[in-house]
């Protein structure tokens, strides 16, 4: 991490910007990149909500599934377990999508939050973690865990139809 520095500092934002003069236009672009932080923070953790929301629920039909196979209901018409089938099917579509835009706030959240940087004496956020991270390259340093997330209404929908078929067709 020795090249960190190189990232982390901006050379065009040294001592010499801290005037007095200039002091209340720094603290501004201050306040605003704090905000900025912020609220890509409370973005991250309304997605992590989300996810928690849509896991509960997936694990209740989950849990309740198993509970009236366990009592031995079957016969149930197909078409009855083809709406069931459907409705999960749009819940992890929601999901997915939900992650999706979260993923997307986010990444135009924290490019904001790299356009101020440019005015501030260091490159923290946008360049510096994001080099020492390893830039989401080498998931043994980082994973992204959006990159994961994504895929695990996509690992309940096709749980979903596995469940169906075994169900519907045997």
């Amino acid at each position: 991490m020795s090249d960190l520095g190189d990232v982390l500092w901006n050379e065009a934002v040294g001592p010499s910007a801290y005037t007095e003069a200039q002091e209340r236009y720094r603290q501004a672009v201050l306040d605003q990149y704090k905000l900025c932080v912020e609220m890509a923070d409370r973005v991250s953790a309304r997605r992590n909500l989300t996810n928690t929301f849509f896991l509960s629920l997936n694990s209740a039909v989950v849990a309740a599934v198993a509970a009236v196979s366990a009592r031995g209901v079957s016969g149930l018409p197909v078409l009855l377990l083809l709406t069931g089938l459907v409705i999960l099917f749009a819940q992890c579509a929601a999901w997915y999508v939900m992650v999706r835009s979260y993923r997307q706030l986010n990444f135009a959240k924290w490019a904001v939050i790299g356009a101020l940087e440019e005015r501030l004496p260091a490159f923290a956020y946008s360049r510096a973690e994001w080099k020492a991270s390893g830039e989401g390259r080498d998931w043994r340093k980082y994973l992204p865990l959006t990159h994961v997330e994504q895929w695990v209404p996509v690992i309940f929908a096709l749980s979903y139809l596995v469940g169906f078929c075994a169900v519907a067709f045997r």
